[in-house]
């Protein structure tokens, strides 16, 4: 029994010496419990919306100091013409428009039935609908109150309009949200074990020996897969405009000027993780947990990034997948030409730049 103890006293001296046991036995836990519990969530907080109001009266600013006042909400504007509308819809920044017509409050209490329009961005029909719900609760909050203060019952009508994705699909959102994981993911595997194959299986030395500039072997090695995934991409367009229904709204050559882009970008970060590395294990998990991760949780298909904390907003930023994430869909959902993603598509190419660059950079010419 004596010699038991001692072995498990043994074992638990091995644990606490290991840090990377200890790491993944207390502090994986602990932030996973605080992403999910605080960082990740499906309720929606200051989503962007405007307000058109051709009422101006009491009712409707009443009402728009009820959803000034909620935390789901964040009242961008108030605009005066419903011109402006799609407008700022296009930029991506709004997820929600309401109306109030002229004669709100005067159908209100003489015929107590009044009407008002809601736009919502529908390409997240998940977002949509969950904004849309927050509205009626503030709607019938609203309704509730004038009825018991006049003794009366009134009833607002809300008018939904859903753009972009009046059917609500979920593909329209499943679809872009996919193209970017399995576009960056193979994209970074197959050529983040590229170098480092040949490292292993001893014939990188041939290689160095060849007269042949660095930057123009790193390019033989990205440009094979550039063209697969081109035809990858392909694949999924025709998949999605014909199996799945999802109409591609953009100009098909814009579309594909920014997936290449992507993908660019994409090859280049698995080039500087393959000339990194000593191993092919060790760069195929880098690419698996390192990208699959991240563009899961951060890219904000799947949650709202205005939900997070500031500290993650901010990581996100550095996350190619996040920009494309954005430029697929306003080119390909709601068919904006590249006047409207300009600014992520620069940055696009600029981290396609930087991370060649970087490659280049960290490619040795020696084997050690």
């Amino acid at each position: 029994m004596n010699q038991f103890i001692t072995f498990i006293h043994k074992e638990f001296l091995h644990v606490f010496r290991d840090n990377k046991t200890m790491l993944m036995l207390f502090g994986l836990p602990i932030a996973q419990i605080l992403l999910f519990g605080f960082a990740l969530t499906n309720e929606i907080k200051n989503a962007e919306i405007i307000i058109c109001d051709y009422d101006q009266s009491i009712a409707s600013h009443s009402i728009i100091e009820k959803i000034n006042a909620s935390k789901n909400f964040s009242l961008d504007k108030i605009i005066i013409s419903e011109k402006e509308i799609l407008p700022e819809f296009k930029k991506g920044i709004i997820k929600l428009a309401i109306v109030f017509p002229n004669g709100f409050e005067s159908n209100l209490e003489h015929f107590n039935h009044g009407k008002i329009q809601i736009l919502a961005d529908a390409s997240d029909p998940n977002t949509a609908t969950t904004l849309t719900q927050y509205i009626n609760l503030i709607l019938a909050d609203y309704q509730s109150e004038i009825n018991q203060n006049n003794n009366r019952q009134a009833i607002i009508q809300p008018s939904v309009r859903m753009l972009y994705n009046p059917e609500l699909k979920g593909a329209t959102n499943f679809v872009p949200g996919v193209m970017t994981l399995v576009l960056l993911l193979v994209c970074v595997l197959m050529t983040s074990v590229s170098i480092v194959k040949e490292k292993e299986m001893g014939t990188m030395e041939v290689l160095l020996v060849s007269p042949m500039h660095p930057f123009l072997y790193i390019l033989s090695k990205a440009v094979p897969y550039f063209i697969l995934s081109i035809i990858n991409l392909t694949v999924i367009l025709l998949m999605s405009r014909f199996l799945l229904d999802i109409p591609i709204r953009g100009n098909i050559f814009t579309l594909y000027f920014v997936c290449s882009i992507f993908i660019l970008c994409a090859l280049s970060l698995g080039l500087l993780i393959s000339n990194s590395t000593n191993s092919q294990q060790t760069a195929m998990l880098i690419s698996l947990m390192g990208m699959l991760i991240p563009t899961i949780l951060l890219t904000g298909f799947m949650f709202p990034l205005e939900n997070m904390p500031l500290a993650l907003q901010l990581i996100s930023n550095v996350l190619p997948s996040k920009w494309f994430y954005i430029i697929i869909k306003d080119v390909m959902i709601k068919g904006l030409g590249i006047s409207a993603v300009w600014k992520e598509t620069l940055i696009l190419i600029s981290m396609t730049l930087g991370l060649l660059l970087l490659s280049l950079k960290k490619f040795k010419i020696r084997m050690e």
